[in-house]
């Protein structure tokens, strides 16, 4: 029922093996390292598939539409499927680094496409509501839970880099390749209510204050800008040799907003003055992205990485004694984004990631357990990550668009794809 082939490594190009007929039975399992694609009908034409590189002693499950289905155990394989069947593999990994297959999972609901082109940057927005950006140039407001676009928003010359909003806000903050940043009225049938021009450079970086009052920008061009979001006055510039801004985030109820750079380090900005507070030890890596947990106390940030080497999330104590606590490893490429997980009594916090591998994972914040992986196939390269409930996760894919993830608590936390727009 499988049926050995040929691909490129870790999450890259097409599969080129060929489906095999349902009525083939199967030998031995393949040899380590070898690509399988799942038994079914051939896919449509153009569509692609991708190899997903699983962690070692996974346990997996194809799920095809004849309703079959096989189990096996293999180490460092890659699995591939077409994407016009919309098969979806997840494993679930224990605390002690074994897996556990999670079995052949519900039907991927598919709704259209939030964006014409790759997917670049995706907020949570409201309850059941998050804004997008891409490379289509457009930002985009849907439904999560449907589907539905509410509202599509077009003004930038350039792709966009970065969306973002206030807490419970009607407004909504996107940063782009064309070096300005733009503020949209949910409610507002026109275009942009606001401009924030002054950088040189493409727009990395962008995190508003909690009241939605001020905005802080960050860029290539090495500078960092605060906004007054209702005049667009720019309040404040700091530059640092090097600083190449890859994405902002603001710790709730401070004044202070976090920093990843291309030169390997973490700054705590102090919004009210503009100055840089604290600089963590710089790492080996460069840093693509961070968030701040609900209570302000801690921070994440992750790596470039390939090969396995890098592509690790790093929690950093945002108390008086501003360590590194740990990290997490698992994935084999650049990880693009990292997000703390809502969470409250009764539920551990949990961290999840996504990366250049195709992949995403929930991880326990206080054991570093990797607790749940899910790869999404002909996905491509993931780009962003955001958390709309403890239960629920939006990914930004270059291939697909957006991914809507559920966690459920079962014997073992299980990650599964719902829905993709």
């Amino acid at each position: 029922m499988l049926r050995p082939g040929t691909c490129r490594g870790g999450g890259g190009g097409p599969a080129r093996g060929p489906g095999v007929h349902p009525s083939t039975t199967h030998g031995p399992p393949p040899a380590i390292g070898t690509c399988i694609v799942a038994v079914g009908p051939p896919p449509a034409v153009g569509t692609r598939g991708f190899p997903c590189v699983l962690p070692k002693d996974v346990s997996f499950v194809v799920d095809h539409v004849h309703d079959k289905h096989v189990q096996g155990s293999l180490a460092d394989i890659c699995l591939t499927a077409p994407c016009s069947s919309r098969r979806c593999l997840s494993a679930c990994c224990r605390a002690d680094g074994s897996g556990e297959g999670t079995g052949p999972v519900r039907a991927v609901q598919q709704h259209g496409p939030a964006h014409t082109d790759a997917v670049t940057s995706v907020a949570a927005l409201k309850p059941d509501l998050c804004v997008s950006g891409g490379k289509d140039k457009s930002v985009a407001v849907c439904s999560w839970r449907s589907g539905a676009a509410l509202r599509q928003f077009i003004g930038h010359k350039r792709e966009v880099t970065k969306v973002t909003s206030a807490l419970d806000s009607n407004r909504v903050f996107s940063a782009s390749r064309d070096k300005t940043v733009m503020m949209w009225e949910l409610h507002r049938t026109s275009g942009p209510s606001q401009h924030f021009p002054g950088h040189d450079l493409v727009v990395t970086g962008l995190a508003v204050s909690p009241d939605g009052s001020q905005l802080c920008t960050g860029s290539r061009d090495n500078t960092v800008c605060k906004w007054d979001t209702e005049t667009g006055e720019c309040l404040g510039r700091a530059a640092i040799s090097r600083n190449l801004v890859t994405h902002l985030c603001w710790v709730p109820g401070e004044p202070y907003v976090i920093q990843t750079s291309e030169d390997k380090t973490i700054r705590i900005w102090d919004s009210r003055e503009l100055q840089v507070a604290h600089t963590f030890p710089a790492k080996r890596h460069i840093q693509t992205c961070c968030d701040v947990s609900q209570d302000g106390r801690y921070c994440l940030s992750s790596s470039s990485g390939s090969a396995g080497e890098g592509g690790e999330a790093t929690l950093w104590d945002l108390r008086q004694t501003r360590n590194q606590v740990c990290e997490y490893k698992g994935h084999f490429q650049t990880m693009t984004s990292c997000v703390f997980l809502p969470w409250g009594p009764g539920l551990t916090p949990r961290i999840a990631t996504s990366s250049y591998d195709s992949t995403v994972k929930v991880w326990d914040q206080d054991t570093r357990a990797c607790l749940a992986t899910l790869c999404l196939e002909g996905s491509g390269p993931l780009a962003s990550l955001a958390a709309c409930d403890s239960s629920t996760l939006l990914c930004a894919s270059f291939n697909l668009g957006i991914h809507v993830l559920q966690l459920s608590d079962c014997a073992d936390l299980a990650l599964a794809e719902v829905a993709v727009f």
